[in-house]
This record gives C-alpha cells, structure tokens and sequence, in this order.
C-alpha cells in the first residue's frame, strides 16, 4: 500500500518502482518522492537551461547505478521512464530500505506504510488535509 496527500499533484512513479533516466545511461529505484521541486536553488540553477527540467512536476529520490557506480540521484517525472528488465538493482543501501522485490519492483514492509501514513496524517490534520492510504 503507498499513501499520498489528497492535495498533492499525482505522480506517474511510485517508491519501489525501477526507473531509468530517459536521456544518461543510469537507472535506480526510487525511495522517495517530491511532487514538485524541493532541492536548492543553486543545485537547479546548475543544469544546463535548454535541459533543464520545470519545478511544478513530481521529482523522485533515487539509489541510482550505471556500470561503474552507484550513487543517489534526485530527477524529475519528465526524464524518467520505467526499466521492466528485472535486473536488480545493485545499490548498497537496497536491502536498508527495501525488504523484497516483486517483479521489476521493490516494496517495504507495511507496518513502514503504516508508520508513514500515520506520520503524514499527524502532519496534514494540523493543516486540515487528509492523507488517503491505498491498497495494492
């Protein structure tokens, strides 16, 4: 199951799922999810302008490889594409976060959805918005 704010803007991707970038030769699975931009203004400002993608799409949190390393990349909704190879991913922090994969994916435990859930629904009553938690 996966949780997302009702307000917030829907992303094509969600956390476990295997991504590749549409134009560098890298891929990863993402952990995290921004539905719009939320790193630094100075990180933005140094993409080259004419690739530079815009702030208001989901950005995605990714442990990321290519064939000599791997590393966390931080990439927006319209440079990804999904990767359905099945080969794993072989960052080291894969097991720390992930507990399985299924299929091309990956998935956490669901008592970490559930603590996730509550947390984001603490959070979000303050401001009078609900979170609304889905079933696979």
């Amino acid at each position: 199951s996966y949780c997302y704010p009702m307000a917030a803007n829907t992303a094509k991707f969600s956390i476990g799922d295997v991504v590749k970038h549409r134009y560098f030769d890298f891929r990863g699975v993402i952990y995290d999810v921004d539905f719009e931009f939320n790193n630094s203004e100075e990180w933005y400002q140094s993409i080259p302008k004419d690739v530079r993608p815009r702030k208001n799409q989901p950005f995605y949190h990714l442990l990321a490889e290519n064939n000599e390393i791997t590393y966390e990349a931080y990439v927006s909704e319209q440079n990804l594409i999904s990767d359905d190879s099945d080969k794993p991913i072989k960052h080291p922090l894969i097991e720390e976060i992930f507990t399985g994969k299924k299929g091309s994916g990956y998935f956490k435990p669901s008592n970490w959805f559930k603590d996730f859930c509550l947390k984001l629904n603490n959070i979000f009553s303050k401001d009078r918005h609900s979170v609304d938690v889905e079933s696979e």
